[in-house]
């Protein structure tokens, strides 16, 4: 990783982190979620619940540089397999760059999703925050009365999503050098990242499907 993709890093871990902060305290998560828990346990266990989660809060803060580091370089990874099927040759370092600068993306939809209860939906429940994701098809389609496993592929479906592969497709075509009209970073993108995504939706879905 060079000084540069370092950098990127600390700065996309520092928003990240202080954009959950900034989110749960204008939104009152806590609050909600001590209203959601007090309609079906008693005071002792809601506050036993409230406490695990203050903990897990806390190592999911320094779990989430982990995440991210491994999420990023598997991407990575999927990308030079598309290249290589492509016959087309970047270095690891570079790819690591690009899917490390468009992850900045999937920051924008806690900003968007902060200002829409903050400003114009301020009567929501916890289920309203957990299941809203902006701009997707579930915004669409509605999460009341759909089945649970259907969340996340209609939460995946979504307008920053689709910003992130034409990012990546970018990006890859800057890094290969190869001219915009032959779409061999969009290519890439769709037959690497596109296919281990269908991949992992359809994970989820099942494993949703068998714990419900």
């Amino acid at each position: 990783m060079t000084i540069r993709s370092i950098l990127y890093f600390l700065f996309l871990v520092i928003l990240s982190l202080s954009l959950g902060l900034i989110s749960k305290t204008l939104l009152n998560g806590d609050n909600l979620l001590i209203e959601s828990l007090s309609n079906h346990y008693t005071i002792e266990q809601v506050e036993e619940i409230i406490n695990f989660q203050k903990k897990w809060e806390f190592t999911w803060s320094i779990l989430i540089p982990v995440v991210l580091l491994i999420k990023i370089s598997i991407i990575a990874a999927i990308l030079d397999a598309g290249c290589f099927l492509f016959d087309k040759t970047v270095k690891y370092s570079k790819l690591f760059r690009v899917v490390l600068i468009g992850e900045f993306i999937f920051l924008l939809p806690a900003v968007v999703k902060t200002l829409w209860f903050y400003f114009f939906q301020q009567d929501y429940t916890l289920e309203d925050l957990q299941y809203f994701y902006p701009f997707s098809a579930l915004n669409i389609v509605g999460y009341k009365g759909l089945d649970v496993w259907w969340i996340y592929p209609l939460q995946t479906i979504n307008v920053f999503e689709i910003a992130y592969w034409i990012v990546l497709a970018y990006l890859l075509d800057k890094a290969l050098k190869t001219p915009k009209k032959q779409n061999t970073g969009l290519k890439i993108v769709t037959s690497s990242y596109g296919v281990g995504l269908s991949i992992w939706v359809i994970g989820i879905m099942f494993f949703t499907l068998n714990n419900s």
